[in-house]
């Protein structure tokens, strides 16, 4: 390979106690080797920003290993194909892949799956046709189960997921409540993606409102956030509700060596037991045998219209940590993307 390019990339520098900072991130250029027989030589496009990275910065145990110090941060890519060794891929060939918060990578053909640009705009593939929107799709279908006339509330209702949640229950025929924070992104929800109603959690009536907005209770609560959500939510929750757990974003930052606030548990163990709740927690990948299901639906709700979505566009990688950082906080308004190269 001529001339082997230097990845510019952004490693874990240190794990964060609490909120991340930008130091716990540090920036760096890395000379990549050689390809082998079956890799390529990837140029990354965009990168995906999303919450479950917050996880994988902790030493803690999960359902994936952390990432190590001076590992490069992870994520879902976008990439074009400069160098093949892999009879499949040719220069030029547009891919997904997991390279990473860098600039260029080196995959192995098998990780990559080609994206054509005339189907929908590649940047798709990071959010609504990607793991975001298969996670809604998942989820709902397979926790969820909303029935029609069913009452599904979901939490970072304008989110990449909780966008996808609410119009997929509407597709579905159940009514959907969408959850966000300020009046534009609750406008959003409702007027522009068709929910039945949105609720402002930073509303000082929130638990007044979100019980209005649902005067039949809650059937499906498909959980993002935790906190004060989960505890206006609780309440409402109708017996043999489904409660898909999909992220609880509110807890991502907390100082685990801090004093804890009241346990809960006691409380909602009796009322999984007195309801007959169902609360699961889910990987999206427990459910890859339903993606080619999800890539025909979604993609044929997309062309008529009933599944829209939004894109929150960062140009430049070092712009990186400090998007991720307002990810955390809410401030990012659709699917957060980066722009790493044009």
């Amino acid at each position: 390979m001529p001339g082997n390019p230097v990845s510019t990339r952004i490693v874990l520098a240190s794990r964060p106690s609490g909120k991340p900072v930008v130091g716990n991130f540090r920036l760096e250029d890395e000379p990549l080797r050689d390809i082998a027989e079956g890799e390529v030589l990837l140029q990354i496009l965009y990168l995906s920003l999303d919450p479950y990275m917050r996880g994988r910065m902790d030493e803690a145990k999960s359902y994936a290993k952390p990432v190590e110090i001076g590992g490069v941060m992870e994520g879902g890519t976008v990439a074009r194909v400069l160098h093949s060794r892999n009879a499949a891929f040719n220069p030029g060939d547009i891919v997904l892949s997991h390279s990473g918060w860098q600039s260029h990578a080196v995959a192995h053909g098998s990780d990559l799956r080609k994206l054509d640009p005339d189907q929908a705009p590649v940047k798709t593939a990071l959010g609504i046709l990607g793991m975001p929107g298969f996670t809604a799709y998942a989820g709902l279908r397979n926790i969820g189960k909303p029935k029609a006339g069913e009452t599904v509330v979901v939490a970072a209702a304008s989110g990449a997921v909780g966008s996808a949640v609410g119009q997929i229950a509407r597709i579905f025929g159940a009514r959907a409540i969408g959850i966000a924070g300020g009046r534009e992104k609750c406008d959003y929800v409702r007027d522009q993606l068709g929910f039945d109603a949105a609720i402002d959690h930073r509303s000082s009536n929130f638990a007044a409102e979100l019980k209005a907005a649902c005067p039949d209770g809650i059937d499906v609560y498909f959980e993002n956030v935790g906190g004060h959500v989960w505890s206006a939510v609780f309440p409402l929750l109708n017996d043999f509700a489904r409660i898909p757990v999909c992220g609880l974003i509110a807890h991502y930052n907390e100082d685990r060596s801090a004093p804890g606030a009241q346990d809960q548990l006691p409380a909602v163990m009796r009322a999984i037991l007195r309801k007959s709740l169902t609360i699961r927690g889910f990987i999206q990948r427990e459910f890859s045998d339903q993606r080619a299901d999800f890539y025909r639906e979604a993609t044929a709700w997309i062309a008529d219209g009933r599944l829209k979505y939004k894109e929150d566009i960062i140009e430049g990688l070092d712009n990186a940590p400090d998007a991720f950082i307002g990810l955390l906080d809410g401030q990012n308004f659709g699917k957060l993307i980066v722009r790493v190269a044009a």
